[in-house]
């Protein structure tokens, strides 16, 4: 078994598994963002309303949730290698479902079915490799750890941007069910291979710890968590849906086009998530890291973004232009936010409580994700009732309230971190 002292985790096992597992992470993260396209656009394509293709997702952000609130557990209980090993193994199934079912299965209940185990997949392997950054940075080393949260973080947003894409293209060449057969492979290469390179643990396995501790007493992991509802209800209220509708159905983008667009503002938006520490100019020493005033700053700044893209779209400028630019500049600011809010969970928890506090933060960002879903195909549909455009535009005011509300919550956060009770040590788990 491999150790979690210092020493040991500088030798070979420790960094291959901690490779192995990113390397896990991002499969995982290229078929979940090609599946989504392609799921999307083929029932888009059959005649499925915009709320009808936003109910294919519901199950997915249930299923998230609940997973986030359990995943920390099961991590903290068993082991990081256990999660890993279920999260793909489950996209293996989900994928299948739909790969290798008779035509006639794929309807809604069956592909909401699919959708929950790719909620469940999804955020196992998410909780398995941002809990193994813990195991390669030194204790107390703050600047390192902020760095390495934004990178991955940064890559895993840049990757799914790329299955964005990738999903788009398959579906442009490939039938709907041959697409799938290929991500099917994909995850159960890279399965094969983890399990085959994979040496000793990932972590040590507290079987005292409590489902009960889930359930964070944390002030300011409660305020940021209620943030980060809203902050992700933000994104999704026109992304999810509304969006890649808005440019198939109004601007005439055929799928290769509009995956290729949503796969570039999420490659660019996970590039500046990567790149925030410099950006932010902050060097996360003494008092000099990204803080409470840091995250209400963004929000705020955030909030003004969608309200101007609507009322951009209202004034009859070039829709294209307007949609491409606006969305542009807001992923930039989302990034920033969410890369200083990903940093916050860490520097607000103590070590013998990381990886519930940070299950606990990640059930209130799938919380936001599943509100975002659910609101982005029933106002798309609901503001199709006053012009072709006014979908996207209504999905849009929404996402200003939204940012408005976690720009407001963000003000209750802590401007000064303070000193730790418990400071983070190696190995511990969390993201």
């Amino acid at each position: 078994m491999a150790s979690d002292s210092p020493a040991a985790l500088t030798q070979g096992a420790g960094l291959r598994n901690y490779l192995l597992v990113t390397a896990a992470y991002w499969s995982d993260t290229v078929t979940d963002g090609a599946t989504r396209m392609l799921v999307l656009f083929y029932f888009y394509n059959l005649g499925y309303t915009p709320f009808a293709v936003a109910s294919l997702f519901i199950f997915y952000e249930v299923f998230g949730v609940l997973t986030n609130l359990f995943g920390g557990y099961i991590g903290a209980r068993f082991g990081l290698k256990t999660t890993l090993f279920i999260g793909l193994g489950t996209q293996i199934a989900a994928l299948s479902m739909l790969a290798f079912a008779p035509q006639s299965w794929l309807v809604v209940a069956w592909v909401m079915s699919s959708q929950a185990l790719s909620g469940i997949a999804k955020d196992m392997t998410k909780m398995s490799s941002k809990s193994a950054v813990k195991l390669i940075v030194p204790e107390n080393a703050s600047a390192t750890l902020y760095r390495w949260v934004s990178i991955l973080t940064g890559s895993k947003n840049a990757l799914k941007g790329v299955g964005f894409f990738l999903g788009g293209l398959l579906l442009t060449l490939l039938d709907f069910q041959t697409a799938l057969k290929l991500l099917v492979v994909l995850v159960g290469v890279t399965l094969l291979l983890a399990a085959c390179l994979m040496r000793g643990g990932l972590g040590e396995a507290n079987r005292k710890a409590k489902f009960g501790q889930m359930f964070s007493r944390n002030g300011s992991v409660n305020k940021l968590a209620a943030a980060r509802i809203f902050l992700f209800g933000a994104r999704d209220v026109w992304f999810v849906v509304g969006l890649p509708v808005f440019l198939s159905s109004v601007l005439g983008w055929n799928f290769w086009q509009s995956g290729g667009f949503l796969a570039v503002w999420v490659i660019g938006y996970g590039i500046v998530q990567a790149a925030t520490p410099g950006l932010l100019r902050s060097r996360v020493k003494e008092q000099h890291e990204p803080d409470g005033r840091t995250a209400t700053i963004l929000a705020f700044v955030l909030a003004a973004l969608p309200a101007g893209i609507a009322l951009g779209l209202r004034a009859d400028l070039t829709p294209g232009t307007v949609v491409v630019v606006g969305l542009i500049v807001f992923g930039v600011v989302f990034a920033l936010n969410s890369a200083v809010h990903s940093y916050l969970i860490l520097a607000y928890t103590d070590s013998d409580k990381v990886a519930m506090n940070v299950g606990f933060y990640y059930m209130a960002n799938a919380l936001g994700r599943l509100a975002g879903t659910v609101l982005s195909g029933a106002l798309y549909q609901w503001g199709l009732q006053g012009g072709p455009a006014n979908g996207l535009v209504t999905c849009l005011w929404a996402s200003s309230a939204f940012v408005l509300v976690a720009g407001l919550l963000s003000l209750l956060l802590p401007r000064h971190l303070g000193p730790r009770s418990k400071p983070i040590k190696l190995g511990d788990l969390g993201d």
